[in-house]
């Protein structure tokens, strides 16, 4: 069978569902890529340390004033495609209450709002909705471009014979998002890139939704219109917590910024992967993005950017480990540094990052240890001389959202003296219950215990019931 044929199904079921020729082309290319043998693998050998990079501590202040100015030009694009489900959410995440009794989406738009730039959404097909509606609570917002485009989806892919994979006990489940590198082709596909440039606009800021340290900065962004970069990842400092994910490095060959993920690394380079003394910066999925440059990249490339392919092997039914096996192809919009030329990485405070992806986080950021300013900034509490909290909880009792309102039914306990919190068993909270020093408590029980209302904890207590 030669490709064509091979390809045919794809064609075939993409076509019926209304999906863009331009998407069609480029799931053709990676999907070409899988079936020759390619693995999108980067070892150590093609690839070096990434050091010396500019260090946005020592930016100058005038950038600020430049920035400012170039925020008529700017709007912020943010990932919205995500429902939460890990967190045992059935809405698009970014409505979760997270802070004072905003969501993700209340936070951003009221940034927006008062940085005076359009806010954009890439939503998914299942985030669509929802979030458009809560946008209607904020007519301030800009509305010279449409307020969302949506990710495109793709055919997973069966692994035994690389057909579109065929489940009929859930048909939805025969498709999956392409990964967040889709964002380059989505935003031609959906107009949004052309109605942004006859808009006036030339720089968009983008970032997840779910990451509450993005904010639109203004030096940031005057360092990046004064460089005339065409593309901009910001970076932090890889911690131990970071060695799993992806990495910056630079080509052996070009001397060229790219991005590698763990996905991309061969077994035998992972004690290399994770070495943070040698691959110092991770990818805060922070990026500034040239449209110009943009709209001359994809037209050079026949609007195929000819993103790292990322081949993530799962089963049709991510619920059902004895369901078929399958490929998904995926590409990540970092992995842009690598095609646009000129592209820079900058190193930012590690506040840039902090996203919400496990239930303790949420307890984190709806705590005292943080705040939210006048700004719609969720900032460290400055009575907070420690810096981030450890917490650590009992997946068995607090992984959804709805265990955690549950367990602590009048939110957060203090946790501004506490350095870290730990919890194992079912352990509910009282309101007006203070954490000092490192706390940890252990319910060997087979029954919910209750911490009073007015409660000191400092140390270690555990329940067993004698």
């Amino acid at each position: 069978m030669n490709y064509n044929d091979q390809f045919a199904p794809f064609a075939a079921r993409m076509h019926a569902e209304g999906l863009p020729e331009i998407f069609i082309a480029n799931f053709a290319y990676y999907y070409r890529q899988l079936v020759s043998g390619k693995t999108g693998l980067i070892p150590e050998s093609q690839i070096l340390p990434a050091n010396d990079l500019p260090d946005f501590e020592s930016f100058p202040a005038r950038l600020k004033t430049l920035g400012e100015a170039a925020l008529a030009k700017t709007a912020v694009i943010k990932l919205n495609g995500g429902l939460g489900t890990s967190m045992g959410l059935e809405k698009a995440k970014s409505l979760l209450h997270v802070r004072d009794g905003l969501s993700f989406l209340d936070i951003i738009a009221r940034q927006a709002i008062l940085s005076g730039v359009p806010l954009i959404l890439m939503n998914s097909f299942v985030t669509d909705r929802d979030s458009l509606e809560a946008l209607e609570r904020y007519p301030e917002l800009k509305t010279e471009v449409d307020r969302r485009f949506l990710q495109h989806k793709e055919p997973k892919i069966d692994a035994s014979n690389f057909t579109p994979v065929k489940w009929p006990a859930n048909p939805n489940l025969e498709w999956c998002p392409p990964g967040h590198g889709d964002i380059y082709v989505a935003m031609v596909t959906s107009g949004i890139l052309s109605s942004l440039l006859a808009a006036g606009y030339r720089f968009v800021f983008v970032s997840n939704a779910d990451n509450l340290g993005a904010v639109l900065d203004p030096m940031l962004l005057g360092y990046f219109a004064e460089s005339k970069l065409p593309f901009m990842m910001e970076v932090a400092d890889r911690t131990e917590m970071d060695k799993k994910g992806g990495h910056l490095a630079k080509r052996v060959d070009e001397n060229s910024l790219i991005l590698r993920e763990s996905a991309q690394c061969p077994e035998a380079d992972l004690n290399i992967f994770q070495d943070i003394s040698r691959h110092k910066y991770f990818n805060t999925n922070n990026l500034w993005v040239d449209l110009v440059s943009l709209r001359g990249v994809m037209l050079e490339r026949d609007n195929k950017l000819g993103l790292p392919i990322i081949i993530n092997q799962k089963t049709v039914d991510p619920r059902d480990k004895r369901s078929t096996t399958v490929f998904q192809l995926e590409t990540a919009m970092g992995s842009a540094i690598a095609v646009f030329q000129g592209a820079e990485a900058v190193r930012v405070p590690r506040e840039r990052f902090a996203p919400v992806k496990k239930t303790n986080e949420l307890l984190a950021i709806r705590s005292d240890v943080y705040q939210l300013s006048d700004a719609f900034h969720v900032i460290p509490s400055p009575e907070r001389e420690l810096g981030s909290i450890y917490i650590d909880l009992d997946e068995r009792y607090y992984k959804f959202v709805s265990d955690l309102d549950q367990r602590f039914p009048f939110g957060a306990p203090s946790l501004l003296d506490c350095e870290s919190l730990r919890i194992v068993g079912d352990i509910r909270f009282e309101k007006n219950i203070i954490c000092q020093g490192s706390v940890t408590l252990v319910n060997e029980t087979a029954r919910q215990i209750v911490i009073p209302a007015g409660t000191r904890l400092n140390g270690t207590f555990k329940f067993n019931g004698t």
